[in-house]
């Protein structure tokens, strides 16, 4: 199977949108990031010291890129756009389950809805038509047979 994945990413969602045997598919993941702050401050009494909710902060992003690429996982092709970070920290993660060779592209891109999303991996990866010549089926008939009404 020859599946090609286009992904838009930031740290609080990801969409995907895969095409594979000529089907077009989209899957969003989100990170509930917003349940975590990178850098806070220590809250007397709270008995987490910063670098302890960091470190929790990096584990839940982690799981975030793990959920990401146990999706993209059998694509062929990969491309990666979004607006911050979050796309470099994806990459870093695809190189060490072995998969960065199979990124074609990676691009900074602002907020995008999921159609602008679909409508630039269609643009990387377009689809086949179904009435294609090449993709044609190969036994028509050749040579000298020739249809005609009457061997209906």
């Amino acid at each position: 199977m020859n599946k090609k994945v286009g992904l838009w990413i930031d740290r609080n969602k990801a969409v995907i949108v895969s095409i594979a045997n000529n089907i077009e598919a989209k899957r969003i993941i989100t990170s509930d990031m917003e349940h975590y702050v990178l850098y806070s401050t220590v809250v007397p009494g709270d008995g987490l010291p910063e670098n302890i909710r960091d470190k929790r902060f990096w584990n839940h992003l982690g799981e975030y890129y793990d959920k990401i690429i146990a999706h993209i996982r059998d694509a062929t092709e990969i491309q990666i756009f979004g607006p911050d970070m979050a796309k470099y920290e994806l990459v870093r993660h695809l190189e060490s389950a072995g998969l960065a060779g199979n990124i074609v592209s990676m691009e900074d891109a602002d907020k995008l809805t999921d159609l602008q999303i679909a409508i630039k991996v269609q643009k990387r990866f377009p689809l086949r038509s179904r009435f294609d010549i090449f993709e044609m089926n190969t036994s028509a008939p050749t040579g000298g047979e020739q249809y005609s009404p009457a061997d209906a």
